[in-house]
């Protein structure tokens, strides 16, 4: 949305009123207010308006046509028309972006739960240096950041990409500039080809990343050239600031009735859009045409004020008002979203919504007064170099606020991870895990107080299987390919060999089982990817060509472990997401049968194997939960009923009926007959919303030690 919303000088670029040339094009303002009220309307009620995302498309056309109407007015011819560009987009887009980031990490320090301070530091430091786009891709194809908390920064990834565009943009047609003078080629000419070029081939791109992998194609800047891309080849073409147009006879215009058709039909398919796409909408890829061909009709029409055309309910006054802070409208609304349900409650009530929206308009308001429009003034320009350098130091004050923020945490999680060591060592009788074994009232529930890890530290206490925290390689195969990856665990040369197969759920074990194979002599290898559990059949993963993934990776992985010859495999999962076409529920019949298949080829091979039974799942972040209630960790508690998920395995074990497969179910260690806890023994008992914290899987191993040597013990 960067210059999109911001640019409001745009000299003789339409005629609007009277007849007489306007400062301002009011249709494109009018789009302005249109696009921000569906992205804020969306995030407050993403199920009532599915679509609204599709405003920032709007935005980025909006921006490529008004950037490239500029550059192309006064086309660059050398560095300096390069850094007079530059400057005026800094003095019109940084002070009000880097003061919400500034805002929003002192904010997030005062009401957030400590246990989100760190990923907010991180993204906001990615989003003062606009880079924050590649961070969010690389999280969405995180199946463990899929349970974390919002950021309140993440809106910032199309500023991000905006950004990236005014960086290569200009540079593109100063070089286009160049090549038309040497091979003496007009430049009306040379520019439309090349941006046609670009836009065709960052939509072919868009379109291939979106259908192999969706989740990274929303944010990298790659797929999303080209809708900036669109609003640049518009402005090549008609509009009359571009090649010097506006001193040449006006062209012939349409009539006012077919331009009103055609802003009409644009704005119908931006509605069609915002009514009709929802999150499951493939996107961007081609069904980002439909917005952004909507917002270009819009443009390229330059429909009129009169009483049938769009153009005159754009140009109200209270519409106008809102395109006018549009761009601080997007700034502000989404911190205040993801942070005052930390001051209001869990969820957002129809007030904390409507105080929003107020909230919203009036920090816009402010800061498009006395900070936008400060800015902008001419004198901070002078000399060239001097918003340069004010950027790099107010960038530099939220860079190193955030840094501060880092390490404030990093210091708490340091030490907790000494107290943890230090109570790992003791082994208490009520430590974890034991306070379940130990006999009824022996040990007190822990409701309050001093708890391990800490929830700062209790949300990175990950198994040694990702490479975060043991410091070598990824344990894990991920999307979108699922390669076959394989890890080393316990003595390196132990004649004992077990294989650990499954996805992470079954990771998760990876500490405890580590500290048993090294006291025993043990090497342990495993076998693990992200999501896919280790089972024949289609499951549901974003696109097909994963899904084919995922089932390559089982039967390569099934194949491996049956020729390893493995003295015992370890097989655990957790049934991530449906087989293809059904429900998590009419899938488990499904899932049963593939275990049943997988377990049968085992034995075939002669292979002992011990099943663990799936851990219970709280299904929402409990380091967040006990971050927020330190006076009370029994609201993040939960019924067993609730947490205990239904295990296929079990079945697929019991139509079996081989007494070399041993079933393990660690459950009541984990629950209490009828009441499953965040914190156990004073331990943390879950990462996220689904995995053990290494503590906590560590003060298991007790428990998991006698079933892995009954099952060494059965026949091959």
């Amino acid at each position: 949305m960067a210059d999109t919303l911001t640019d409001t000088s745009q000299p003789d670029v339409g005629r609007h009123r009277a007849g007489r040339p306007a400062l301002i094009r009011t249709d494109i303002q009018g789009l302005r207010a249109v696009a921000v009220t569906s992205v804020l309307l969306y995030h407050l009620w993403p199920n009532r308006l599915g679509g609204g995302f599709a405003g920032v498309d709007v935005f980025f056309v909006i921006s490529g046509f008004l950037i490239t109407e500029h550059l192309l007015a006064h086309p660059p011819t050398g560095p300096r028309g390069l850094l007079e560009f530059w400057s005026r987009r800094i003095r019109r887009l940084l002070p009000a972006s880097l003061l919400v980031l500034l805002a929003t990490v002192i904010a997030s320090r005062i009401v957030a739960p400590e246990t989100q301070w760190g990923a907010t530091a991180h993204q906001v430091r990615a989003a003062a240096l606009y880079v924050v786009n590649w961070r969010l891709a690389d999280d969405a194809v995180d199946y463990l950041a899929a349970h974390n908390a919002a950021s309140p920064v993440q809106h910032f990834w199309s500023l991000s990409v905006e950004e990236q565009f005014y960086l290569f943009w200009p540079v593109l047609i100063l070089l286009v500039v160049v090549l038309a003078r040497v091979f003496r080629v007009r430049l009306a000419r040379a520019v439309p080809v090349v941006m046609l070029a670009v836009v065709a081939g960052s939509l072919a791109y868009s379109v291939h990343l979106t259908h192999t992998d969706p989740a990274r194609a929303y944010f990298v800047t790659g797929t999303r050239i080209w809708e900036l891309g669109i609003g640049g080849l518009l402005a090549a073409l008609v509009s009359r600031r571009a090649f010097g147009r506006e001193g040449e006879p006006r062209r012939r215009q349409l009539p006012p009735a077919p331009r009103a058709v055609g802003a009409w039909i644009g704005l119908a398919a931006i509605a069609v859009t915002v009514f009709t796409y929802t999150g499951r909408t493939p996107f961007p890829g081609w069904q980002a045409l439909l917005p952004t061909l909507g917002a270009a009709a819009v443009i390229g029409a330059d429909a009129g004020r009169e009483a049938y055309s769009p153009g005159a309910l754009l140009a109200l006054r209270p519409v106008q008002w809102l395109g006018d802070i549009s761009y601080s409208v997007y700034l502000w609304h989404w911190p205040l979203i993801v942070l005052v349900p930390n001051v209001s409650g869990d969820k957002l009530g129809r007030l904390d919504k409507a105080v929003i929206i107020a909230a919203s308009i009036v920090l816009a308001a402010l800061s498009k007064r006395y900070v936008e429009d400060t800015f902008r003034r001419g004198g901070w320009g002078r000399p060239l170099g001097k918003p340069f350098a004010l950027a790099a130091v107010a960038m530099a004050i939220v860079v190193g606020a955030s840094q501060l923020q880092t390490v404030e945490v990093q210091h708490r999680q340091h030490q907790a991870e000494v107290a943890v060591k230090r109570a790992l060592a003791g082994h208490g009788t009520c430590f974890g895990a034991a306070a379940l074994a130990a006999p009824a009232g022996r040990c007190k529930v822990t409701t309050s107080g001093p708890i391990l890890p800490d929830p700062v530290q209790a949300a990175e206490d990950k198994s040694p299987a990702y490479a975060a925290v043991s410091h070598k390689k990824d344990c894990f195969a991920y999307l979108p390919r699922f390669p076959t990856v394989t890890c080393e665990f316990g003595r390196p040369a132990a004649p004992i060999r077990i294989a650990l197969v499954g996805n992470s759920h079954a990771g998760q074990w990876v500490g405890a089982l580590d500290a048993i194979a090294r006291a025993e002599g043990w090497r342990l290898t495993t076998y693990l990817a992200s999501q896919c559990a280790f089972a024949d059949l289609p499951q549901t993963f974003p696109t097909g060509a994963q899904t084919q993934s995922c089932t390559d990776w089982v039967h390569r992985t099934s194949a491996k472990v049956r020729a390893g010859h493995y003295d015992l495999v370890i097989m655990t999962n957790r049934v991530s997401v449906p087989a293809v076409g059904e429900t998590k529920a009419s899938s488990q019949p499904l899932y049963a049968a593939a275990y049943q298949g997988q377990l049968a080829a085992l034995r075939a091979a002669h292979e002992r194997v011990l099943v663990l039974r799936d851990t219970p799942a709280p299904g929402q972040s409990v380091p967040d939960c006990l971050a927020a209630h330190s006076d009370d960790y029994g609201a993040c508690d939960g019924s067993r009923k609730t947490w205990v998920p239904p295990e296929p395995v079990t079945t697929a074990v019991a139509a079996l009926k081989d007494p070399s497969i041993v079933e393990a179910d660690l459950t009541r260690y984990i629950c209490e007959p009828t009441r499953c806890r965040a914190v156990v023994g004073g331990v943390v008992v879950y990462f996220d919303a689904t995995h053990l914290t290494a503590t906590y899987a560590k003060t298991l191993a007790p428990y998991l030690r006698p079933y892995i040597e009954r099952a060494l013990r059965t026949k091959p």
